[in-house]
């Protein structure tokens, strides 16, 4: 008998997942995925990644507003009598009573070594958190978010200086590859699912737009943390006369002064240990990113000043 899976994601993180089941014969017979957004001013509709590959590949897409209370998909659902949901940064919490809706539970990508960083932001937590690796886990789910057995955890180093966008695509990559090792034997009750330790769980909390303004009292690890974790929404950011400016990219560097002084004609400044980062890319408000370089010919921000 064919095999029928639900597969639940909503960003880029979660597409090369999708095409990879699909890519290798596993049969999608629905996807759901969070509904389209408008725009900022409203103009434009934007289609979740998920949905815009489900319809390259003519899979049956669903994009409920929430699926709590939500009587019409519980029984879409239980009528499709599926073997396994497959679950990938979906950006809802799966009601209890949906969890017995397939034949093998729903299966859960999470983009962190669970116990540890469980909840919205794993990737940017553990770069801004200057965590030495990261990983993915695959686990079943459970009522409590983020908290069932898990059957595997594949690992990657975090190397210096990489930022959130380019870690997402590494684990994205790992989570495509490590699906294919787990799915056979989770659908033939041969994975072996083993309960976290809730004692040492450590949670991601949503990042806050807020959260992105730099202090410039940290030390210089700290700061280049939260600029690589929040890159590139919300960004790491300073005020200056009244304007904000995102830092994209910058490293450590030695200049010696006051927290906040800019120390050098490329926009070099002082952090609250005497070290110092070197920014080399930045947006400025309303305006596109611009290397330092080209930033600084025509910005008032000049060396000596404090920012």
């Amino acid at each position: 008998m064919t095999k029928k899976i639900i597969f639940m994601g909503t960003p880029m993180f979660a597409v090369k997942i999708l095409k990879s089941l699909y890519q290798n014969g596993y049969p999608i017979s629905d996807v759901y995925t969070q509904p389209p957004q408008k725009s900022q001013r409203g103009q434009k509709i934007n289609k979740s990644p998920i949905q815009g590959i489900a319809e390259t590949l003519n899979l049956n897409f669903r994009t409920p507003l929430s699926l709590k209370d939500n009587e019409d998909e519980f029984e879409y659902i239980k009528n499709l009598n599926a073997d396994l949901a497959i679950v990938v940064a979906y950006g809802q919490i799966i009601p209890k009573k949906f969890l017995n809706l397939t034949k093998k539970g729903f299966i859960n990508i999470h983009a962190s070594i669970l116990p540890k960083w469980r909840g919205a932001a794993p990737i940017q937590r553990s770069i801004m958190n200057r965590d030495k690796e990261t990983g993915v886990s695959i686990m079943k789910i459970a009522e409590q978010l983020d908290a069932g057995p898990v059957c595997n955890t594949y690992k990657i180093n975090l190397e210096n200086n990489l930022n959130a966008s380019e870690v997402s695509e590494k684990l994205s990559l790992l989570a495509a590859e490590k699906i294919l090792d787990n799915i056979d034997e989770i659908l033939e009750d041969k994975a072996k699912f083993i309960e976290q330790n809730h004692l040492v769980a450590t949670y991601a909390e949503k990042i806050k737009k807020e959260e992105g303004k730099i202090d410039w009292k940290q030390n210089a690890h700290n700061i280049i943390g939260k600029i690589n974790g929040l890159y590139p929404t919300p960004g790491a950011f300073f005020i200056y006369k009244g304007e904000r400016y995102k830092i994209l990219k910058a490293d450590i560097g030695n200049g010696k002064g006051k927290p906040g002084e800019v120390v050098s004609d490329y926009l070099e400044v002082v952090c609250g240990d005497n070290q110092s980062i070197k920014v080399s890319e930045i947006q400025r408000q309303g305006k596109r990113p611009q290397n330092i370089g080209e930033f600084m010919l025509g910005s008032q921000i000049k060396k000596g000043i404090i920012i």
